[in-house]
Order: structure tokens, then C-alpha cells, then sequence
């Protein structure tokens, strides 16, 4: 039986009511067999995994008899592969979208040329120049597959999101960005051909798989009309023209980015497509449309053309996620992007939640780091401003933000954009008045009196308000202007700031939406509550506190005592998710005030969420590089936090566990391991893991006999990546195994243990959770040759007792997510960065990133490569050469510095005549222990000299495998 044959016993044997998988290599041997497969309803393997299979094996390199790799052979079996993996492509009627989504760039690359090649496009000819209509109908419809693929990758590219996609790794190892380089250099080839095809205005025909068999049945056809180009899948021109101009309305939409008058082009294809796409009756054959993204294309287009289609209605919501391609594109032409966002004032076809959307999206770039469009952000802000007060609504936080210093440029930008947002023409009695109460409450909240002469003088203001409004409004600022400065007055108590007058509800509630300050607060919900009596906290929905607190707060009698508790709460609560520590300090403290009076169990609840502000505060300064150690103050109260047994008091599980990475961070592994309270350990999950990660750490490194708590924290991590199994009966009466992922049978589910991981930065506990999950990902793998290393492997167990239970999954992928996130807070940690080399080498197969951080690594530790190499590498190099060079071996063992060391490279060395010298050496010089060990290792039977060639060859191997790993550890 074959290796491939038993795997699939092995598989179908451990799922007893699933059919085995059709391997590829049966569909070579039964050629009948790939419409039976393709025709089921889940065909297993997939279509598209078909193709990657087919053309994995038909790509594979040869070697030959000196061991040189050569290119990949052109015989029987792999011509049928090709044609195998066409035909599943013509069974999918060439739908690009379905390809594009199964295949990466090369595969589909590779199966697009070979659908050219026996297509009998003339190799060495540009498409370009090729006379589409006098080409057999197969042959120009293959021209116009690859060249819609080609256009089509191009946009793609530009969108922010790409998911991964299987392959064959020969075909994976970044080849992809030089494809697309290829690609967009020959796009205006590829446009070229396209528009031609416009031109066309008879029927084409596509490759079928009974056509693809003619072709293969008759290899020496020529290029004419012989029944093989003919006798495809009709396509009516209408069809094809549709589906054409949609990819090339798409190209052209991307290149508007750089040249505006490509948004016409694009616009009069995305015209043209709708129009087609209304002429085809049945369900078309070939031509595939996202119409929602044909919608949000053509909305796009109208926008920035400044065109209108009468026709066409206002935006309806499902085409809104479609607009997406148009904030990606205008992101590289911001300046065009503000001008949309400004006309689109007066026209008003773009929908409000869509430009918000867009400003969040700049404003989170800015956070990220993206300073260069913060200034843009703010512009976008003014305009979403403006249209919602156009529109009536209320005025967003940001834009409130915003004025409280506004710069005079700032003011300028905003009085333009008031400006032209007004049609003189067409603009309503509404739209005027609503602007003009914009302007009066702009001039009423600008603190700086020469801002608001500056809007009060502008001829918008003085055209749109009544004359008794702009004298009321200049009285006021001629008095703020002569108002003696009294910020310098001591501030008032908390309760006793007095309620000012009366104004609108509505701008009271978006006052208290927006301010952060303490006393405002409680002067508008006392005003609030003088106006209206209802529920105030719910003003805001996204004003949150958890749902253990909601309960208590609600119980409080008086209303407005409960609104305000409720807001500093929700406030202080977002203020810390954002690290606005400062402001959260102020609302926190506030709201500790009040509920001390009254109640003491949410006096409690405001001391934990005071206590874990400043956790987190000091561990955000901590990682922007601040090393101050705690004040004890604080490192007390955490202590207190994880030892407190007051009961009915509703607790945060949050507050515990940071209180425990705290603890961690700041090395307190005393407190975790020898005066944490047993009851506490047993009962809390994270104090437990605390308490194990401590221990285990102060062990490090130890004698074997301390190694007690390094298993006790083996196999609680175990046990949270186990999943649980039960058995259950089918009808039929037979008993299988299922195992439920998401039933853990640890003391914490695996994405809260990620969770609680991820909030550690002590390199020496990071290290040791690494250095845990390597070893539990190569029991579980069980591969010698190809294994993942790691600091301090050697305290783990070499073996699980129920490995069946693991979650294989879980272990790869939470190993991963570690060493990644240790990499994101030093990623010049040399274990670490070997750890994820290792991974990319040998787990995932990414081939330039392992090298890119074997590198870096090597950088790291080795001063920039300027350590000289051990002379004992020498010689196990020697080795290496097709006839070992004794010589230079001898030479390198003789020198003097080699001594130091020297006997830990023996495990790598297999050539027994250098292990002969090493003993001959170590007895001259007297080194009695090193002579052993040279000894030893000639000892080891796969090295004996009467073995089969074969197990020298391996006992090579794999010293060699070793050999190299080492080294990249020592220089890496």
C-alpha cells in the first residue's frame, strides 16, 4: 500500500461516516471521473482545490542524477494534469470571481496561460496586437479572460483587505508582488484589448471540457476554425459587452486616483453595464456582476463628476458597504475627497452614516499614527458638521471638540464651507434658516471673542440672521469681551455650582453628550431634569457600564442623583478605553464623591474602577518606555483588591485579571507565591495562573528536582487547550466521537487565557509561555526533522498522557499569536525572533519571512554580523563537501581558541576519522572529560561504519538539520 493510500485509510478510518477523499491522482488514471466528481452536489476536494492540486503536482521540480533541481518536465502526466485543472475551470464557466476568490495570484496565473497556450494564441505576440476578430472564437475569448483577470487584479490590489488563500508553496514564496508589478505595467495593453473587444459585435464561444478534450485529442490542430474553437459555450455579444465594461469602468474608477478624467470613462461603462445588464433576460451564462458594488460605483461616480441622473433614486442603505471603493480610492486624493464631501452639501446624494464612516476611518489612521491627515480629518469633520446642520441633526462630538481651540485658519475653513453648501438658487427657506442658527450658535460657543467677530462679520452670517438677532449677538460678545478673567476665582464644590438659565432641551443634551467636565454635567441635568422629567441617562446609547453595575445604579431613588451616577460612571468608563486617564481621574473621583454618601456598596465599585485607571495608566506609561516602578501605595491596593471578601459587592473579572498581570509585570512574584491566600489561588483562575507563570519563573534556570511547578503550569495549559468528547449514536445506530472546541476543560476558556497573555510584557514570563507552547506544539506534531525552538525547553515534559484530547489547532495557533504579540513589544528579542523564524520555516512554510527574521535575529546578536564564527563550526562544515576536507577540519580543531566549548558541536559531527582526531587531540592536550565525549559520540551505532548506506546518509541528515538550527541560534 502507498504512503498517500494509507493516510486516507488512516483518515477514513478515524471518521467512520465520512467518504474518503478523492485523491488527485485517480482522476489521471479514470479520465471519466472529473464530470462524475464535478457534477455532485459537495464534491470533496472542492473545484477550486481541484485546480490547486492539479497544478501543484504538474509544477513540481525534478531533480536530476548530480542533484540539481530542474524545472518542472514536460510529459504525458503533467500536460494531463494542466488539462485537468482547465477543465474544472471550464465546468466553472470561467467565472473569474469564483477563481479569484479560490486561487492565489500565481496559480490562477499559471492556469490563465495554460488556457492560452492550448487556446493557440501565438506565443511571443503582445495582445495587444493581436486582430481579435479574425482569431477563432476560442482563441479571443481566451485573449479577453486573461486580460479581464489581468485589469481585474489590478483593482483588487488596491482594495484594504485581502484574505489568504490556499496554494502550492513552490507557487507562494512572494511571487505575488512581482506578478502584480507585471501586471500594471502591461494594463494599458490589457485596456487596449478590452475596448477593442467592444468592437466586436458577433458571438464568442469559451472553452467547454468537451472541447478541451478535442484539443487534446487532435495537438497538432492549427490555428483555423476547426470544431474544437467552435463548438464551445456560446456567449451573446450583449453578455460579454456587460460584463467587459463593468471591469473596465472598475479599472479606469482605479486609476482615477491619479488622473480625474478616468472617473468619466469609468462612468460611461458603469452607464453602459446597467443598461445591458437590463437587456439580458435569462440568467446569464458568463457574465458574473456584483450589482450592490455596481450601484455604490456608479453613486461614486456621479459624486465626483458632479453629474446627476434623473433616474436614479436617492442612495438606498444596502448599497452604502459598496461604497467602500470609493473611500478607498479618494484616501490617495484627499484634497478631491473634501471637495466631494463639500458638494455633496448642496446635492446630498452621498448618505450621512457613509461620511461618517469615511471620517472615522481618517481619524483612525490618525491614531495609528498617520499625523499627515489629521488636518484632513478635521476638514471632513467640518463638513459632516455642516451637512448634519443642514439636515437638523445634532452636532457630532468631534466637531464640538474641535471648537474648544480652534485655530483662525480652522474658523476660516468652516465659514467657506458654510459658504458654499448654500445654493443661492435652489437652496430652501429650511436649509437657510438652519444655517443661519448654525452661525448664531458657532458665535455664542467660540470662547475667543476675535473668533467670533471673524464669523460675526462674515456676509453669510449677515445676510441669514434677522437684524434683532446680530444685535443680541454683538451685545454678548462686546460683554465677554469687557468680562474681567475668572478662571483665576477658586473653583466651587462639586454641589454647589447653581443651574444657569434655561435653554433648549435639545442643545442641553448635546452639551451634556459632549462635556467631560464634572460640574457642567451636573448643572445640565439639573437644568434638564427643571425642563423635562424622564430618564436622562439613556440620552446617549453608546453611554455603557457594565451589566453587573446597571442593577445597583438603577436602584438609586432620586433621578437625578441616578442619571448622574450613571453618566460620570459611563464617561469615566470610556475615557479609560481611550487612555484619557486624566479626565477619567476627574469623573471617577466626582461620582466617588457623590456615592460615598449613600451608598457604600457603589463607593466600592468606584474604588475598583479608580484602582484599575491606575493600572492601566501606569502600565500604558510603562509601554511608551517610562521604568518607574509603582508606588507601593498602589501595588498595596492591588494586593487588597485580589484579597477583598466583601460580599454583594458586583465585581468586574476585568479588574482581577489586570491586577494579576500588574503583579506579574512588576516582578511582586513573592506576593503571587508565597502570600497569596490558598483559598484565593483555588478560587480565582488568573491568581492561580499568576501564581504558577511566578514560580516558574523563579525557578528559572534550576536543578531538575525544582521543575514541580513548571508541570503543575504544564498542565493547567494543557488542559485549557483539551477540548471535551462525547460519543453519541446515529440512526443507523453506530457510535462516533465528537469532540466540542469550544467546551474547554481548563480553568479558563482558551480566548480568555489570549486575552490575559496579552496583557503581560515581563519578557522572562512571555518567554516561559513560549518556550511551553513550542514544546506542546512538537509533541503534538511529532516532527523531529522540522522542529521549533526555544529557550528553557528542557523543564517541560517530553510526552502528554491523553494527547488525543488536545486541540492540535489551538496549540499552533495560540504559539503563534504568542510570539507574534511578544515580537510587538520588543521586536529585537533574540529568542524570541529565532522562535517565530522557526515557525515561518517549519509550520507555516513562509519561506522570506523566516528568513527575513533569521536575520534579524543575526543582526540582534551578533553585532551586526561582526562576531567572528567558533573554529569548531569549521570543521563540522567540512563535512559538508562533496569529500570532506580533512586538512582544514584539522587545522581549524588545532587552533587555540577553539578549546573553549569546543566538545558541544560533537553532536553535530558524523565523519568518524574527524571524531578519531578529536580523541587524539583532547588526549594529547590532557582533556580527559572532552575525550570522553569525543568518544561517546564515535559510539553511536547509526554512525557504525558497517551500517547500510541508507542510515549513514540519515544519521547525516539529520546532524546536518541540527547543525543548521544551532547555528542559527547561536548567530540568529
Amino acid at each position: 500500500m502507498s504512503a498517500e493510500a494509507a493516510d486516507r485509510e488512516a483518515v477514513s478510518g478515524s471518521r467512520p461516516n465520512t467518504p474518503p477523499q478523492t485523491s488527485w491522482f485517480e482522476f489521471i488514471l479514470d479520465p471519466s471521473l472529473i464530470e462524475q466528481h464535478l457534477e455532485k452536489a459537495n464534491p470533496d476536494p472542492s473545484a477550486v482545490h481541484l485546480v490547486i492540486q492539479f497544478l501543484e503536482q504538474a509544477s513540481k521540480p525534478s531533480v536530476n542524477e548530480q542533484n540539481q533541481v530542474q524545472p518542472p518536465v514536460d510529459n504525458r502526466r503533467n500536460r494531463t494534469l494542466k488539462l485537468l485543472a482547465l477543465k474544472v475551470a471550464a465546468h466553472l464557466r470561467w467565472d473569474l470571481d469564483v477563481l479569484e476568490k479560490g486561487l492565489t495570484t500565481p496559480v490562477l496565473n499559471m492556469l490563465l496561460n495554460e488556457l492560452l497556450c492550448v487556446s493557440r494564441v501565438p506565443p511571443g505576440v503582445k495582445h495587444v496586437d493581436l486582430d481579435l476578430p479574425t482569431l477563432p472564437p476560442t482563441t479571443a475569448m481566451a485573449v479577453l479572460i486573461y486580460n479581464r483577470w489581468a485589469i481585474r487584479t489590478i483593482v483588487l490590489s488596491s482594495f484594504p483587505e485581502k484574505q489568504a488563500k490556499p496554494g502550492p508553496h513552490q507557487l507562494n514564496m512572494c511571487v505575488c508582488h512581482s506578478w502584480l508589478k507585471s501586471l500594471k505595467e502591461q494594463a494599458t495593453d490589457s485596456i487596449m484589448v478590452l475596448e477593442g473587444a467592444l468592437n466586436i459585435k458577433k458571438d464568442f464561444y469559451v472553452h467547454t471540457l468537451r472541447t478541451l478534450d478535442l484539443l487534446a485529442a487532435d495537438p497538432s490542430a492549427a490555428n483555423g476554425e476547426t470544431e474544437s474553437s467552435t463548438a464551445g459555450l456560446r456567449i451573446s455579444a450583449d453578455e460579454l459587452h456587460c460584463q467587459v465594461r463593468y471591469d473596465l469602468g472598475g479599472i479606469y474608477f482605479q486609476q482615477g486616483c491619479s488622473d480625474p478624467s478616468a472617473y468619466v470613462k469609468a462612468q460611461e461603462h458603469f452607464r453602459k453595464t446597467r443598461e445591458l445588464l437590463a437587456k439580458l433576460n435569462s440568467e446569464p451564462l458568463h457574465c458574473h456582476l456584483d450589482e450592490k458594488r455596481l450601484a455604490g460605483y456608479w453613486t461614486a461616480c456621479r459624486a465626483l463628476t458632479g453629474s446627476s441622473d434623473p433616474s436614479d433614486s436617492q442612495l438606498t442603505p444596502y448599497e452604502l458597504p459598496q461604497l467602500s471603493v470609493f473611500c478607498t480610492c479618494l484616501f490617495s486624493r484627499l484634497q478631491a475627497l473634501i471637495e466631494a464631501f463639500i458638494k455633496d452639501n448642496v446635492t446630498r446624494t452621498l448618505p450621512n452614516s457613509f461620511r461618517h464612516s469615511v471620517q472615522l476611518e481618517l481619524s483612525h489612521r490618525v491614531q495609528q499614527g498617520d499625523k499627515a491627515l489629521e488636518e484632513v480629518c478635521h476638514k471632513l469633520c467640518i463638513c459632516n458638521a455642516v451637512r448634519d446642520a443642514l439636515e437638523g441633526q445634532v452636532l457630532s462630538m468631534r466637531f464640538q471638540q474641535l471648537l474648544l481651540r480652534p485655530s483662525k485658519r480652522t474658523i476660516a475653513f468652516l465659514l467657506e464651507v458654510c459658504l458654499r453648501s448654500l445654493d443661492k438658487e435652489h437652496t430652501s427657506e429650511a436649509s437657510r434658516r438652519k444655517m443661519a442658527l448654525f452661525l448664531k450658535s458657532l458665535c455664542e460657543r467660540l470662547e475667543e471673542v476675535p473668533l467670533a467677530y471673524m464669523v460675526s462679520s462674515h456676509k453669510l452670517f449677515m445676510e441669514l440672521l434677522q437684524d434683532e438677532e446680530k444685535k443680541t449677538l454683538l451685545d454678548q460678545m462686546r460683554k465677554r469681551s469687557a468680562t474681567v478673567n475668572l478662571s483665576a476665582k477658586p473653583l466651587p464644590s462639586f454641589y454647589d455650582i447653581p443651574a444657569s438659565a434655561s435653554v433648549n432641551v435639545g442643545q442641553l443634551e448635546q452639551q451634556l453628550i459632549l462635556s467631560l467636565d464634572t460640574r457642567q454635567i451636573r448643572q445640565i441635568l439639573i437644568e434638564l431634569h427643571g425642563m423635562a422629567e424622564r430618564a436622562f441617562w439613556r440620552v446617549n446609547s453608546k453611554w455603557e457600564v457594565p451589566a453587573n453595575y446597571i442593577n445597583v445604579i438603577l436602584a438609586i431613588k432620586d433621578n437625578l442623583t441616578r442619571d448622574l451616577v450613571y453618566i460620570l460612571m459611563a464617561k469615566g468608563l470610556h475615557c479609560v478605553t481611550i487612555k484619557d486617564f486624566a479626565h477619567g481621574r476627574q469623573l471617577f473621583s466626582a461620582c466617588l464623591e457623590l456615592v460615598t454618601e449613600f451608598s457604600p456598596k457603589l463607593r466600592q465599585v468606584m474604588l475598583n474602577e479608580t484602582l484599575l485607571l491606575e493600572v492601566r495608566a501606569h502600565e500604558a506609561a510603562a509601554a511608551e518606555g517610562n521604568a518607574e516602578r509603582p508606588p507601593p501605595d498602589l501595588v498595596s491596593r492591588v494586593r487588597g483588591y485580589l484579597e477583598m471578601r466583601i460580599h454583594d459587592i458586583p465585581l468586574r473579572q476585568v479588574v482581577g485579571e489586570e491586577c494579576v498581570a500588574f503583579m506579574l509585570n512588576w516582578r511582586e512574584n513573592d506576593y503571587l507565591t508565597l502570600q497569596a491566600p490558598q483559598s484565593l489561588v483555588n478560587n480565582n483562575p488568573y491568581i492561580k495562573l499568576g501564581q504558577l507563570l511566578a514560580s516558574t519563573c523563579k525557578e528559572l534556570p534550576g536543578p531538575k528536582e525544582s521543575r514541580r511547578t513548571a508541570k503543575e503550569l504544564w498542565d493547567t495549559v494543557v488542559q485549557i487547550c483539551s477540548v471535551s468528547s462525547q460519543h453519541k449514536r446515529a440512526s443507523d445506530g453506530r457510535v462516533s466521537l465528537i469532540k466540542q472546541r469550544e467546551a474547554s476543560l481548563g480553568v479558563l476558556p482558551r480566548s480568555k487565557f489570549i486575552t490575559f497573555v496579552k496583557k503581560l510584557r515581563e519578557p522572562l514570563v512571555l518567554t516561559t509561555l513560549i518556550s511551553l507552547f513550542v514544546r506542546l506544539h512538537s509533541i503534538v506534531r511529532d516532527d523531529i526533522v522540522n522542529e521549533v525552538t526555544a529557550e528553557h525547553l528542557s523543564i517541560w515534559p517530553t510526552s502528554l498522557s491523553n494527547m488525543q484530547s488536545v486541540d492540535v489547532e489551538a496549540v499552533v495557533v495560540t504559539m503563534k499569536e504568542l510570539v507574534t504579540y511578544a515580537l510587538s513589544l520588543n521586536p529585537n528579542n533574540q529568542s524570541w525572533l529565532i522562535t517565530q523564524a522557526d515557525i515561518y520555516f517549519a509550520v507555516t512554510n513562509q519561506y522570506s519571512a523566516a528568513m527575513h527574521h533569521y536575520l534579524q535575529a543575526g543582526t540582534v546578536c551578533s553585532d551586526y554580523f561582526t562576531k567572528p564564527p567558533h573554529m569548531a563550526c569549521v570543521a563540522v562544515l567540512c563535512q559538508f563537501l562533496r569529500e570532506v576536507d580533512y586538512m582544514t577540519a584539522f587545522k581549524a580543531l588545532q587552533e587555540q581558541n577553539s578549546h573553549d566549548a569546543m566538545d558541544s558541536f560533537y553532536d553535530y559531527i558524523w565523519d568518524v576519522t574527524i571524531l578519531e582526531y578529536l580523541t587524539h587531540i583532547h588526549h594529547k592536550r590532557g582533556e580527559i572529560e572532552k575525550r570522553q565525549v569525543a568518544i561517546k559520540a564515535i559510539g553511536q551505532t547509526e554512525l557504525n561504519s558497517s551500517n547500510p548506506e541508507e542510515v549513514l546518509q540519515l544519521a547525516a541528515q539529520k546532524r546536518k538539520k541540527k547543525f543548521l538550527q544551532a547555528m542559527a541560534k547561536l548567530y540568529f
